[in-house]
């Protein structure tokens, strides 16, 4: 029979609580693999397994697993009944020779695992035993240290799995388990970073997407369109909420010095985006800000924006260099679509010299000749809702 045997690493320290974090890994393992028929996920000792008809592409399953959160690694293993009553393991050492038989080696070794400290077998038995059949068989030698092929074979409880290759998953938390979070998705490469930093904290991320419409093109949407269905396949269901906000934009323009625009434009997005979380019942808002990176990231505008803050503001990537954050996109895929060229509502109309040190009461004179309300109900009513799922 073939399965995948998943691992997790952070659940396991949930304690009296564990197990509601692994329902809710299970829960999220079945929607990744909605559309794959035959398969079932079955809840282990400190496992999941899920098993699949042997015509299930292997390639499939493994893509969808590796971007389950809270999966730290898993393996596409062959199972075996362990019998008890045989001292000498005879199906699972015939198991071992039977599936690594093609594999070119020359030298392994054999590493066990109980998952079940109640099995009377030791790992050590298991070891010694299996190998034993193995080197005889197949006339392979044993190497401890430096191995061509590792057979690795956990017990668990009637079954033994066996597998040579080990495939990483996100590790962190299930979606789900963390409430939800609103987060501000420019099109940039570091917004994509930060909300899947909290998705893979548990967080089930709500898109916010502000748009430079009409006074610009709907590249930046398309874009983030894309991004949003990408970061789908790791929470499998999103919203994504697209702002007209060039609008807002021109009367900011209109009535405020050019230096302070910037800062402005940030404090009226969270000002929108607190509202459109507040409808999805966000208890935080995120956004992909680093310290340092551009004029309206200094430390005395990252206050002065976050002062209009109600709900928490959480900035995953605030201590992290541009090289860190595209190395990650990088590995997400989001870099390709975040480096496709649009019009940006953020770089449109920008002074040559913005404030970098923004006094916040010198802000306040200035905006008080905004309607803030009205230009923030403008925002929220003329919001565009698009979901999305995955797998579709």
């Amino acid at each position: 029979m073939r399965c995948a045997i998943v691992h997790y690493h952070e659940l396991g320290l949930k304690g009296r609580n564990r197990g509601f974090f692994e329902q809710r890994l299970a829960r999220n393992i079945r929607l990744a693999l909605k559309d794959v028929e035959g398969t079932r996920v079955e809840q282990l000792h400190r496992r999941v397994r899920v098993l699949f008809p042997p015509h299930t592409k292997l390639d499939l399953i493994r893509e969808r697993l590796r971007r389950v959160c809270g999966v730290a690694y898993f393996a596409v293993a062959r199972a075996v009944p362990l019998v008890l009553t045989d001292p000498h393991l005879d199906e699972v050492g015939k198991a071992a020779v039977e599936e690594f038989r093609t594999q070119p080696f020359s030298t392994f070794r054999i590493t066990a695992k109980r998952a079940d400290k109640r099995l009377p077998v030791t790992s050590m038995d298991v070891e010694r035993t299996v190998g034993a059949v193995v080197r005889q068989l197949l006339s392979k030698e044993v190497s401890l240290n430096n191995p061509d092929l590792t057979i690795h074979i956990e017990l668990l409880t009637d079954q033994a799995y066996l597998f040579s290759e080990k495939i990483s998953g996100p590790g962190g938390m299930p979606v789900g388990v963390s409430g939800r979070v609103a987060c501000l998705l420019s099109g940039g490469i570091d917004s994509p970073v930060a909300a899947y930093r909290m998705i893979k904290r548990g967080c089930r991320a709500v898109f916010v997407h502000f748009s430079g419409r009409p006074l610009v093109s709907r590249a930046s949407e398309e874009k983030a369109r894309d991004l949003a269905r990408l970061l789908t396949t790791y929470q499998y269901r999103s919203r994504l909420y697209i702002v007209p906000f060039g609008e807002i934009q021109r009367e900011i323009i209109f009535k405020a010095p050019a230096p302070f625009r910037i800062v402005l434009y940030r404090r009226m997005m969270l000002r929108i985006a607190e509202h459109l979380a507040l409808q999805e019942s966000c208890w935080a808002v995120v956004t992909g800000e680093s310290l340092g990176q551009v004029a309206s990231q200094t430390p005395e505008n990252l206050c002065v924006i976050e002062h209009v803050a109600t709900k928490p503001l959480l900035r995953p990537l605030i201590g992290m260099d541009k090289l860190e954050i595209t190395e990650e996109a990088k590995r997400l895929g989001t870099y390709d679509i975040s480096i496709e060229p649009d019009q940006d509502c953020c770089k449109l109309f920008v002074p040559p010299h913005p404030s970098l040190r923004t006094n916040r009461e010198a802000l306040e004179r200035v905006e008080a000749a905004l309607d803030i309300e009205h230009l923030v109900q403008k925002g929220v009513e003329k919001a565009e809702v698009e979901e999305f799922s995955f797998p579709d």
